[in-house]
């Protein structure tokens, strides 16, 4: 079954939203910090195993992703 471009970007707005309250930043700055460190291109590139995984277990790999890359968060 093909995935609609509006069930990626609702999933992405969900990890951004959930990643902005654990990190306890604005949902804006927690999308340009995913944005920079090239975690968002991540999402979308595997959106298709990222999606049947729970999201804290995303959530952690993104944090994780996002440090070997020179984040802070």
């Amino acid at each position: 079954m093909a995935t609609s471009v509006l069930e990626k970007i609702e999933y992405l707005v969900l990890l951004v939203a959930v990643f902005a309250l654990r990190s306890n930043v604005t949902e804006a700055e927690a999308y340009r910090y995913l944005s920079r460190y090239g975690a968002l291109s991540l999402c979308e590139k595997h959106y298709d195993i990222m999606h049947t995984l729970s999201v804290d277990e995303n959530i952690q790999t993104l944090q994780a992703y996002c440090q070997k890359k020179g984040g802070t968060l």
